[in-house]
């Protein structure tokens, strides 16, 4: 009474070979546009000889560029809203570690507001990010046989 196959009978099994060709190629696609998405601020540092600090928790980065503006990390924050925003942000948690950013153009009372303003959230822990000496002396070596 079963009908246990035949020339006429029908393939009930899925083929995923298609599936995963297809998979395998968004991947690859992914892996290759996602490191192009990846978008900063742009900020040329000073350099310090100084060895980089060790971080235990997600970095607060607050950046200064050449104009004058002011990121909470990749974020833009208006002139007057850093200290709320950054308040919001650290409020309880007095030990938490912020870094300040800012290009070498920037004047250095400018800086030093940014600063007072992060002070006044309450943080205790202000630390600057530099660029190594090294790594701009190599840089500067490239740029000039370009």
């Amino acid at each position: 009474m079963s009908h246990t196959g035949g020339p006429d009978r029908l393939m009930s099994d899925i083929n995923v070979t298609p599936f995963v060709d297809v998979m395998l190629v968004l991947l690859i696609v992914f892996m290759v546009a996602a490191p192009m998405m990846i978008e900063g601020v742009e900020v040329s540092l000073p350099q310090a000889t100084s060895k980089p600090m060790e971080a235990e928790q997600e970095q607060l980065i607050v950046s200064l560029n050449k104009e004058g503006e002011i990121f909470l990390n990749d974020y833009k924050v208006a002139p007057g809203e850093l200290k709320e925003r950054l308040g919001a942000i650290v409020m309880g948690q007095p030990d938490r570690e912020v870094f300040l950013r800012a290009d070498r153009e920037i004047p250095y009372g400018v800086v030093v507001r940014v600063m007072s303003e992060i002070k006044d959230t309450g943080v205790e822990r202000l630390g600057m990010v530099t660029e190594p000496q090294e790594f701009h002396e190599t840089n500067t070596a490239k740029d000039k046989k370009l």
